[in-house]
């Protein structure tokens, strides 16, 4: 070997673990893994194409060469291509982008050139349309870069732009563990899918900037922690740790990556019994989703925001499939403000993806009164059609048992003629407002006539049961109104059907 030989592969060897040993064990200790642990457990194995790994803080200028090639390799981002889950998806199918940020290079923080390779990688990530996962652990924007002559204020930064646009055409998928503050947090809250750790803190400005802003002194830790993220709908899923978040991630990219060969699924039969025979009493709906999709091939998204709807991806015979379905344990399955919101940005999200959808709906329609007028409802509720109406994927609808107003047609896209097939379960019923409701106000002056209160109950159920049997599924099915009511064991077989079209 010549003398440039020897001193590639001694540059090389500078950005191995084994040779970065102080920030190695410091990262242990912590019980977080190494960037580089991250990127081996995330990709397959010897497919990753690194992009700029020789890259170094720019600050030349005031710090020895040797030692920024010690501490600042690949200015604290690893990029490049791969291929992820080739095994389940076969080799065409794999191809992706990884980027992992570096906490132990300056905190994570972005630097000149690290936001040149972000760019470089986002452009390729565009042009080829390979989706992307990033763990953005960092501290934002770096001011020590002083070998950089050509800004002042440093704005002159297209990378928040860049990845922006992705959407639409690149999956980005975000984990986070650890700090994640200011410009890593824009990375992060602009990504498709958001998973973090529970070690998370996730904001749009760290300490010091917030300081400087004269808002106070806080600790890291009090900025964005993870109880208030998984509520407010920022992070869609949290876990334990990196392991944990890398594995996941893979799971939930191979949806958009293509059909899985093996797959296993739970006698159908069972949910002939899935629904309490009492229509007023709840279920566990979660419990249903699960028997009708292959066995562990269920995914759940924002399971704890927008609660009266639960959202997430699911395989049925190993094709891949999103859902949305009402939760009757919450609000009755009433579609609220925020539920609306969550819906409204999913159907966004699986438009644009091409994701089918199945709408599995059980709801008494849009939460009403003064309090839900307060959070916006008509403006939030109203934005559920407009997604519903520009959406281009497969969509069908499967209704449980209420289907009931607006709230019914909008967990649909709007009409219950939108999805390429619509069909009810023999529990299903429908109306235009809870039949409880409707009774109540369209029989008000007959009820009030009676003054025993036994008469009037015998009445009021007596109603209730008339309108119940004019709004049964078989009876909405032979108007027309659905296309059909299926045995709840044929629900695999009748998506399978609609969304071969």
């Amino acid at each position: 070997m010549n003398d440039l030989y020897k001193e590639f592969l001694s540059r090389l060897e500078k950005s191995n673990d084994s040779n970065r040993k102080r920030a190695t064990e410091k990262r242990h200790a912590k019980g977080f893994r190494t960037a580089r642990e991250n990127l081996d457990d995330l990709v397959d194995k010897d497919s990753f194409l690194e992009f700029g790994q020789f890259a170094v803080a720019a600050q030349r200028s005031r710090r020895q060469y040797k030692e920024l090639q010690e501490e600042t390799n690949a200015d604290g981002i690893i990029t490049g291509f791969c291929s992820i889950n080739c095994e389940k998806v076969g080799k065409e199918n794999s191809n992706a982008v990884a980027v992992i940020y570096d906490y132990s290079v300056l905190a994570g923080t972005q630097g000149y050139f690290h936001h040149q390779k972000l760019d470089r990688i986002i452009d390729k990530a565009r042009e080829f349309e390979l989706p992307i996962i990033i763990y953005t652990e960092g501290g934002g924007g770096r001011p020590g870069d002083v070998d950089v002559k050509t800004q002042v204020a440093g704005l002159h930064v297209p990378t928040f732009a860049n990845w922006a646009s992705l959407s639409g055409r690149s999956i980005k998928i975000a984990i986070n563990n650890g700090f994640c503050f200011a410009g890593n947090a824009a990375l992060f809250g602009s990504s498709d899918f958001r998973i973090a750790t529970k070690n998370s803190w996730v904001g749009m400005a760290g300490p010091a900037m917030i300081e400087g802003g004269g808002l106070g002194k806080f600790a890291p830790e009090e900025i964005g922690p993870i109880q208030n993220h998984k509520p407010n709908g920022v992070v869609d899923v949290v876990v334990e740790d990196e392991a944990e978040a890398t594995k996941l991630a893979k799971k939930l990219l191979s949806y958009f990556q293509g059909s899985e060969k093996a797959f296993e699924f739970n006698d159908q039969k069972m949910l002939r019994n899935a629904l309490p025979d009492d229509r007023r009493y709840t279920y566990e709906i979660r419990e249903i989703l699960k028997l009708i999709a292959d066995k562990e091939s269920l995914i759940e998204i924002k399971e704890d925001y927008g609660r009266a709807i639960v959202t997430g991806f699911m395989r049925i015979e190993g094709h891949a499939t999103a859902f949305i379905a009402s939760d009757c344990k919450h609000l009755g399955g009433a579609v609220d403000s925020e539920s609306a919101d969550k819906a409204s940005d999913f159907f966004d999200l699986c438009s644009d993806k091409n994701m089918p959808i199945v709408s599995f709906v059980d709801t008494p329609g849009f939460m009403v009164g003064p309090d839900s007028e307060k959070e916006g409802a008509v403006r939030r509720m109203s934005n559920l059609f407009k997604s519903g109406s520009k959406l281009v994927s497969p969509l069908v609808a499967i209704f449980l048992r209420k289907g009931y107003g607006l709230g019914a047609q909008a967990l649909v896209g709007g009409s219950l003629h939108k999805p390429a097939f619509t069909a009810a379960w023999p529990t299903g019923e429908f109306g235009g407002m809870g039949l409880e409701g409707a009774v109540k106000l369209g029989f008000k002056k007959e009820l009030e006539a009676i003054q025993d209160p036994d008469e009037k109950e015998k009445l009021y159920e007596k109603l209730v049961s008339n309108m119940y049997d004019a709004g049964k599924a078989v009876e909405v099915a032979s108007f027309l109104e659905i296309d059909a009511v299926i045995d709840p064991a044929d629900t695999r077989k009748v998506i399978l059907k609609a969304l071969s079209y």
